[in-house]
Formats: structure tokens, sequence, C-alpha cells
């Protein structure tokens, strides 16, 4: 099954966000630990994510969506959802997942528009500030 990457609006997302099938992947590398990150998200930085891809799909047994971001959404978090793509391309079983969007303008848009933030240190982020 081809699966295309779409764009979602930080609005959008705001009002999705909250639904039990949809997991964010901040896929920043080390500014996430100083810039926080949007409430729920997992990490997986880029710059590691390769290896790692077989560890998030474990992690969002029972999504069907995942939202990948960086700070601009311009290549990070669109190379990293191209990747996951390729690897769901390449498995044999059903992942259950069925949309891979990109989050526009990325974590900076998000945060400018005045969008909820986290600080937390907890890994995975718990959510329990927004």
């Amino acid at each position: 099954m081809a699966r295309s990457i779409s764009y979602v609006t930080g609005s959008q997302l705001l009002s999705l966000k909250r639904r039990p099938n949809i997991a964010i992947i901040d896929v920043r590398d080390d500014e996430r630990s100083y810039d926080g990150h949007i409430a729920g998200s997992l990490h997986y930085a880029s710059d590691t994510f390769s290896e790692k891809i077989s560890n998030l799909i474990q992690e969002v047994k029972g999504k069907d969506t995942l939202v990948f971001h960086c700070a601009l959404s311009q290549v990070r978090g669109p190379t990293c959802a191209r990747k996951i793509v390729n690897y769901l391309e390449e498995m044999k079983e059903d992942s259950g997942i069925k949309n891979i969007w990109v989050l526009e303008r990325g974590f900076n848009g998000w945060e400018a528009s005045g969008r909820p933030v986290c600080s937390c240190t907890d890994i995975p982020c718990k959510d329990e500030s927004a």
C-alpha cells in the first residue's frame, strides 16, 4: 500500500492531538531539551532516526496517524516522515499506520502562534500540562 505524506496546520493539530490514535514525533536533536516541545510528543532525534525506526513502530502501536515535526518542518521532519513511509512499505505486516503527516511551520511555528509548549524532562512526555 503506497502511503503519501500530507501536511497539517498547527490549528488542525491542536484540535486533533487529544485523539488517542495520533502520535506526534519530534525529530529535533538537542534543541528539544532547551526549547520545550509539544506536550505528549515522542522524541526520536533525526540524527539517530534510521536506527530507531523499529522502536518507534513499537511505541506507536495502536496509532493510525503519525505527525512529524522539527524546528521548521522543512528538512528533518519531512525526511524522517519519508523514512517511515519507506520502512512501512518494506514491512511485510500491517502496522495499522494509515496517515503520515508533517506539521506545517514546525515547532517554531507552533510556539510562535501561542500554542501550548511543554518544558518537562519526562521521557516520554506525559502531557500532564496541557
